[in-house]
């Protein structure tokens, strides 16, 4: 089994950064990319930003030049650093990450959710 732990989310005022961080633990032979996705109320799930395990990264544009994807392989850790933050970023923010086993079969996980809120 494998574990995702979140954190970092929480309220800030417009133009304010913040930081989450999704730590994966349990039973991991390899880490293909890593990701967080958000949900607004009433709205679907969305893309936000991702890094493959060679470091290749994209966002959705809404986001581009505001939040900065980043991984520690070391450590299993995915990292999103969220600045100049705008009510529209509110969401539960869920860290995402594709692995692979020995045999090459891929899975997905899901962390649990962290809610940002961005308001003054």
């Amino acid at each position: 089994q494998v574990q995702l732990v979140e954190s970092g989310g929480g309220l800030v005022q417009p133009g304010g950064s913040l930081r989450l961080s999704c730590a994966a633990s349990g039973n991991i032979f390899s880490i293909n990319a890593m990701g967080w996705y958000r949900q607004a109320p009433g709205k679907q799930r969305e893309l936000v930003a991702a890094i493959t395990s060679g470091g290749g990264t994209n966002y959705v544009d809404s986001v581009k030049g505001r939040f900065t994807v980043s991984r520690d392989n070391a450590k299993n850790t995915v990292l999103l650093q969220m600045n100049s933050l705008k009510p529209a970023d509110t969401a539960v923010y869920y860290c995402n990450v594709d692995l692979s086993d020995p045999g090459g079969a891929r899975f997905g996980y899901w962390g649990q959710g962290t809610q940002v809120t961005v308001s003054s």
